[in-house]
């Protein structure tokens, strides 16, 4: 986990997905200083989490754009302004101070700003797991793939019958020594046209299997399956557990919120129930609401000026042209 640490931010952003990181990009734009808080230890939410290689194509502006390229981008466009980033920690409390708010997360880290903009989504995103692997995370056992040219050359095994599976495991099969995907059902939930794509790729299949040991001394060597052919042996020096995530509001359900179906609801100006708290992203409610990644962006930009509007008295909702203030933004 990581070290305790002490931030007073303009606007502390509890969420680092895409939304988020607008959200952060944004804050500095309006001459507003950030720090942003997320339950994973790397920046993307699910987009990172979960699909990093597929290709999106409804993010304006882009015909298409990998989810890893997009949160590169969105990280890019906030490094100007330097946002804190608080990664692998879970905002576990808010308390009013002064007049801001004190976010603390559960590995002590306190965060002092004037406004929050929530932007957890479904909340946070834990990845199940195989008991046999945990020793090896972090040697050898992942929950995703953010990049394929990590494992050129090495053998991988995958464990999971979705789409995040058979993804990864066509997206690998050009570029790893082998890629064997184990799944302990004899059909699969992804979608049947990728589903041909894996018979048809030199990716070995082994359906109605689970993955029973992991072995290796230092980091990663080999797993053994349990097969219909019987007990397996096979090398793995990665063995990716694409087993899905499960999701929960967590601390942020004892907010004092106002929550609706385990959302949190909204005006126009993305403001709860709380003064100066706002919510983005899927995890905020109004009527007629869709759940897209460009709706959450025009979300972050109408709370984070609403919170400049709050935070600064007199200041103008509408923000000048980001066109005259291409390295910096408006005060």
């Amino acid at each position: 986990m990581a070290p305790a640490t002490e931030s007073t931010v303009d606007i502390a952003i509890v969420g680092a997905g895409p939304a988020g990181l607008y959200g952060a990009y944004y804050a500095g734009f309006r001459g507003l200083t950030s720090a942003v808080i997320d339950a994973l230890e790397q920046p993307g939410g699910q987009v990172a989490a979960l699909y990093p290689e597929k290709r999106l194509y409804d993010v304006a502006g882009h015909v298409a754009v990998k989810g890893r390229e997009l949160i590169d981008n969105l990280l890019e466009q906030a490094a100007p302004f330097e946002p804190r980033y608080l990664l692998g920690q879970t905002a576990t409390t808010l308390a009013p101070h002064g007049t801001g708010w004190e976010i603390t997360t559960d590995a002590g880290s306190r965060v002092l700003a004037g406004a929050v903009v929530i932007s957890a989504g479904i909340g946070r995103v834990v990845p199940r797991t195989l008991p046999c692997s945990l020793p090896y995370e972090g040697r050898g056992v992942a929950y995703h793939v953010p990049r394929l040219e990590e494992h050129r050359d090495r053998d991988v095994v995958i464990v999971g019958g979705g789409d995040s599976a058979v993804d990864w495991a066509l997206a690998l099969a050009p570029i790893a020594g082998s890629v064997t995907v184990v799944h302990r059902r004899g059909t699969f939930r992804a979608h049947e046209h990728s589903v041909k794509q894996l018979y048809a790729a030199p990716v070995r299949v082994v359906t109605d299997a689970q993955v029973t040991a992991c072995h290796g001394t230092d980091a990663l060597a080999g797993v053994t399956v349990r097969s219909p052919e019987g007990e397996l042996e096979l090398p793995a020096q990665a063995l990716v557990a694409a087993l899905g995530f499960s999701s929960q509001l967590g601390p942020i359900a004892d907010w004092g919120l106002t929550l609706e179906h385990r959302q949190i609801l909204v005006d126009a100006a993305m403001r709860t129930s709380l003064p100066q708290v706002y919510a983005v992203g899927d995890g905020c409610a109004y009527e007629g609401r869709v759940p897209l990644i460009s709706v959450g962006f025009g979300e972050a930009a109408t709370a984070v000026n609403h919170a400049a509007v709050a935070l600064r008295p007199g200041a103008q909702l509408a923000p000048e042209h980001s066109s005259d203030f291409p390295q910096s933004g408006p005060a």
